[in-house]
Order: structure tokens, then C-alpha cells, then sequence
């Protein structure tokens, strides 16, 4: 019974804390063979953060510390990994962590040693990756990160819970997606997931900026495709509740060229802008983000809400199966997501995702044509190039 597993749950004097605690303890065990938490109520969940030291790393802790990832009430255990020479400044992150006094922050470990980091993680986020840098290509850029991505799909393989639900925020994000899940064999390749849920954000807010009102007040607008410049922010299926009633997005819009070309480029080009005003990529907003992802992923979504994740394709809408794809998503319990079936689809999205899905993913990109992944039992189609450095 997945209430024991966090204890006595019926005794817990607050009946808001007891319904979420069962939630979780329920989406950690339903439908795996996963190794199960044991103890009381007080169990914590096992969370690492990968690149703890980094920007985008030291905001996640904070927002971890505060309750952002799976609600207040759930104590974890976190992790924070770094490599090697990183040790001194990961001391004065856990020294500011443990100032906070999170009380849900029942473990604290910061740690280069990764065995330590993964041994029986229940949450991986992925965020520590190698940066472009200089006159880097992209493909450099995917051959360096494949061979990290390499090593913590090992070791998430060798040390991690069974059932491990893995988040990728550092960059190419789906491509190293791909990559650790495909040194991860004995964990299912639905649990690797990349980040596109900070493009839904920016594409709400500047939606929300259009039309002059809230963004808690738009739903449904959504995210197409890999997270580069050629993903697709969607407003099709999504709608505003206004003081009048709902409608739908692109009526209340009312601007075609707008959404096709100043919207389109400006949530296609949002990292560098902020680059360019900040001097530095987006830090807490990614944070922020990735908490938004792993949360529904773990209480599930609302009604008729759909989110943006990027997950193992199904062949859905003409996307090539097995690659990592921003998709409209729904969440249910038992950690459970679903890419959304059904959706109209006019001819320009269809032109738009087809673009992204044969983008960098693909051996037709003009960078990447000339190499693919060899191995056809994980991922069914040739996908980005990496067969020159992923050997078995």
C-alpha cells in the first residue's frame, strides 16, 4: 500500500499535508519495480541536482529548499553534485542552503563523488552541461556534452532507483536527453524528459503582455519540438478567461502577423536576448521552470490543462518515434503523463513541427547528416550525430 510507505498517513493532523503525501507516495510507487521508499511519513524523496554550483543550479536549491518541487509538505533528501576542483564553493552552497533552515530539507549532501549523489535518487535533475563556448560548433557542442551525458546515464543506470524520473536542463537539452537515456537500458526511456516547459513560460507571459492581462488567465499555449530555434510555440488550442468568459487565444489575439512573426521570433529568441541585456544565460527563470515540470509530472495537471515536455516520441503527429520532442502533455497520478492525442493541427503548424522534428535531431540536418546513432533497439530511427563517440 503506497500510504505505508510513507506511514501512517490517516494520522496526520492536516488533511491537506495527508492528501498530498499521498499523492507523492503514490506516484513514486505506481506501476514500477522500483525499489520503494521505506520509513514513516517523514521519508524524504531523493532529489540530486547535477551542476549544483552553477546559475541555473544554486536558484534551483533554493526554490527546492522552499517547496517548489513537490509542494511544502514533502520532505527530500538532496543531493548536490560537482565536479571535481568545485569543492570548496559546493561548502558554501550547503553552508547558505543549511542557513535557510528549510524544513523540508532533511538531508543535505553536496558531493563530487557521483555514486554518492545517485545511490537510490528518486529525482535527477540534469542541469550541469558544457556551455558553447568561443568558435564551437554545434556539433562540437553535442560530442562534448554526449560524453557527460554518457557518464550519468551510467551511473544513473548502475546507482539510481529503478523507477528515477530524470529531468535534462542543461543544454542541447533533448539531444542529451537522448544520450543518457541511452546509457540508462534498465530505466524506462519515458522517464528521461528535456526541458521546454521555460519556452511555454516566456510564450504565456509575452501572451499575457499582448493582451493585458494575467498570465495565470491563459492556458493551454503550448510548445512544439526541440529546444532550439526552430521549436514552435502554439496558440491553437489555447484560450483566455476574460471578464466576458473564455475565448479562444488567437481570437482574443486577433493578430496573425503578430504571432507569426514578432511572437514566433521573440520566444524562438528569448535566451539570447536575455544573454545580450544580462551578460549571462537565464538562471532562475530555468530554475523555475524545471520545478514547474518535475511538480506537474508528480501531482499531475488539472483538467483539460495541457503543459509543454519534452518526452520520447510515440510517432505522434508524424514526429520520428524515440526522439526527445517538446509535445503538449497531460499528467495524471501514478506519475503518469500523456502526450495529447487529437489536436487540430492547420497546414502551417503541421510545416512548423515537421521543421523541428527534422531539425537537429535528425541525420537530414546539414549538420549532423553525416553521423548517426548506431544503436536501433533504443531509438528506432537515426536520430543526431553521435555514433563516432557512442560506443557500448
Amino acid at each position: 500500500d503506497a500510504c505505508h510507505v510513507f506511514g501512517c498517513i490517516a494520522q496526520h493532523p492536516e488533511a491537506k499535508t495527508m492528501q498530498r503525501i499521498s499523492r507523492i507516495a503514490s506516484h513514486l510507487l505506481a506501476g514500477t519495480a522500483a525499489t520503494p521508499p521505506s520509513g514513516d511519513a517523514k521519508t524524504p524523496v531523493k532529489v540530486v541536482v547535477t551542476g549544483a554550483a552553477g546559475r541555473i543550479g544554486y536558484s534551483l536549491l533554493f526554490f527546492i529548499g522552499n517547496g517548489r518541487l513537490l509542494g511544502p509538505d514533502i520532505p527530500v533528501d538532496l543531493r548536490l553534485l560537482e565536479i571535481p576542483g568545485m569543492e570548496k564553493k559546493l561548502e558554501g552552497i550547503a553552508m547558505e542552503l543549511r542557513d535557510g533552515a528549510f524544513p523540508i530539507v532533511k538531508k543535505l549532501t553536496a558531493t563530487t563523488d557521483p555514486s554518492t549523489a545517485f545511490d537510490g535518487c528518486q529525482i535527477a535533475l540534469l542541469v550541469g552541461a558544457m556551455p558553447r563556448k568561443g568558435n564551437m560548433t554545434r556539433a562540437d557542442l553535442l560530442k562534448k556534452n554526449a560524453g557527460i551525458f554518457k557518464a550519468q546515464g551510467r551511473l544513473i543506470n548502475k546507482y539510481a532507483d529503478r523507477d528515477v524520473k530524470v529531468l535534462v536542463v542543461g543544454n542541447p537539452a533533448n539531444a542529451n536527453a537522448m544520450v543518457a537515456a541511452h546509457y540508462a537500458p534498465d530505466i524506462p526511456k519515458a522517464n528521461f524528459h528535456a526541458l521546454t516547459r521555460l519556452d511555454q513560460n516566456r510564450a504565456v507571459s509575452m501572451l499575457g503582455e499582448k493582451l493585458g492581462c494575467d498570465a495565470s488567465k491563459i492556458r493551454n499555449a503550448i510548445v512544439w519540438g526541440n529546444h532550439s530555434s526552430t521549436m514552435y510555440p502554439d496558440v491553437n488550442s489555447g484560450h483566455v478567461s476574460t471578464s466576458s468568459g473564455t475565448k479562444p487565444l488567437r481570437e482574443a489575439i486577433n493578430d496573425n502577423k503578430w504571432l507569426e512573426t514578432s511572437f514566433l521570433k521573440a520566444v524562438r529568441g528569448r535566451g539570447s536576448a536575455i544573454i545580450k541585456a544580462l551578460g549571462a544565460s537565464s538562471a532562475a527563470s530555468a530554475a523555475n521552470a524545471a520545478c514547474d515540470h518535475i511538480r506537474d509530472w508528480f501531482l499531475g495537471t488539472p483538467q483539460d490543462k495541457y503543459v509543454s515536455m519534452s518526452v520520447p516520441s510515440d510517432g505522434s503527429y508524424g514526429v520520428p518515434e524515440g526522439i526527445v520532442f517538446s509535445f503538449p502533455c497531460i499528467c495524471k497520478p501514478g506519475m503518469k503523463y500523456e502526450i495529447v492525442k487529437g489536436l487540430h493541427l492547420d497546414d502551417y503548424s503541421k510545416k512548423l513541427i515537421k521543421i523541428s522534428a527534422d531539425g537537429d535531431l535528425s541525420p537530414s540536418s546539414p549538420r549532423c547528416s553525416h553521423l548517426c546513432m548506431h544503436d536501433q533497439s533504443l531509438f528506432r530511427v537515426p536520430i543526431f550525430p553521435m555514433s563516432a563517440f557512442l560506443e557500448n
